[in-house]
């Protein structure tokens, strides 16, 4: 039996993933609360157990109550998007050298074709965001792994490896870059990122970093935006509002070139834009500008979770190997010590009624594994934990 939510009081009021009890959250329509039945304790898809950012409900209120539910205009997102990257990473993508596209999947699909053709290949570092895969492959692009290395970093050795066959007989080849890393929370270093556009430049292949997890960076690490490397101006960037604040339903996105990079976005389609939603433009946009002391809130709760989560594993679970992550609210569980199988989390659903992410969905490095959402209560992650352990 879960204990009651601290929806109350001091912890309870500075902590957003504290607010809502179970009865509350199973109200939700979204995937991740109506995909399993109610017995289940679901800690799979990146959804939060948060209430809206203040400002965020109050900017999505007033839009509505004024009927303002029409086309996105203007380029508000990416002028809010510009001072928060300012403010938190202390640099400043630009204006012009954006574009609004749908969400961050979509945007990347579309800055991929302008600069790959149909059969050219895209590198990817697995275990890695399952969706990489499936956008390439119907994209008509042929995957490249370059996997991470066994300290789940990248492998640069390897990485230059793929970037030489992705770009045999001259080919264009692109690089999808996940930062921070999903599923691992690795936070790649200013000093990495510079070897990759490094090698990028030595082999003429494009970056496109997806950035959704960004401002999911708590203590004792530092996100670093790909575009602010020596070496990245022919890069691009993906970047949104939607995981920091719990936004995945008010779709909108803001795509970014580096300097040497603008020309080719500005080929982007206009209709690609028309995709986002206007009020995922509202959303957003309030997020950035006025939604940093909510973050911070989350933030810090995040970092009470991933330590919270490795004392819990070393009390009930210890053949689980887990390294807090740097970033995301993702925890990457090595689970092969327990003798489950390549798929440990549908023996965790099946026996102890637990949702993880299945470890094999992400590829090369995945099986044996499990993916943890932390976005929750302190109260739903040890009960998780006890229903992992009890279904050992």
């Amino acid at each position: 039996m879960l204990p009651p939510p601290r929806a109350h009081g001091p912890a309870g009021a500075s902590d957003p993933l504290s607010a809502l009890g179970l009865r509350e959250l199973r109200r939700r329509t979204s995937a991740k609360w109506r995909t399993y039945p109610e017995d289940v304790l679901p800690l799979w898809v990146a959804e939060m157990d948060a209430p809206l950012a203040g400002p965020v409900a109050r900017a999505l209120t007033e839009a509505v109550a004024l009927g303002d539910t029409g086309y996105p205009s203007g380029t508000g997102y990416a002028e809010a998007l510009a001072g928060f990257a300012a403010d938190r990473w202390g640099w400043r993508p630009p204006v012009e050298h954006t574009a609004l596209v749908p969400d961050v999947m979509l945007g990347i699909t579309e800055v991929l074709k302008l600069v790959t053709g149909p059969g050219d290949a895209v590198v990817v570092d697995p275990p890695v965001y399952p969706p990489f895969r499936a956008f390439v492959e119907h994209l008509g692009r042929r995957i490249v792994e370059a996997p991470l290395g066994t300290d789940l970093r990248l492998d640069h050795g390897v990485l230059e490896e793929a970037f030489a066959r992705a770009t045999q007989r001259g080919r264009p080849a692109a690089h999808l870059l996940c930062s921070p890393h999903n599923p691992t929370g690795t936070v790649h270093t200013r000093s990495e990122l510079e070897r990759v556009a490094a090698l990028a430049e030595r082999y003429g292949v494009r970056v496109v970093a997806d950035e959704i997890h960004a401002p999911l960076v708590p203590s004792g690490a530092e996100h670093v935006p790909y575009l602010s490397v020596r070496g990245a101006g022919r890069g691009f960037a993906l970047m949104s509002a939607s995981k920091a604040w719990n936004l995945a339903g008010l779709k909108a996105a803001v795509a970014v070139a580096g300097p040497e990079a603008a020309g080719d976005l500005a080929r982007m389609p206009e209709e690609v834009g028309h995709g986002a939603s206007h009020l995922g433009v509202v959303a957003h946009t309030a997020a950035l500008r006025h939604g940093g002391e909510w973050l911070d809130a989350v933030l810090a709760a995040l970092d009470r979770n991933r330590w919270l989560l490795g004392e819990l594993l070393g009390r009930h679970l210890p053949g689980v190997r887990h390294r807090p992550p740097q970033g995301t609210y993702l925890a990457w569980l090595d689970c092969r010590g327990l003798g489950l199988g390549d798929d440990p989390a549908a023996v965790f659903l099946e026996r102890g009624r637990v949702a993880l992410s299945s470890g094999p969905d992400f590829g090369t490095g995945g099986a044996g594994h499990a993916r943890l959402n932390l976005a929750t209560s302190p109260e739903v992650l040890a009960e998780a934990v006890r229903r992992m352990a009890a279904a050992v």
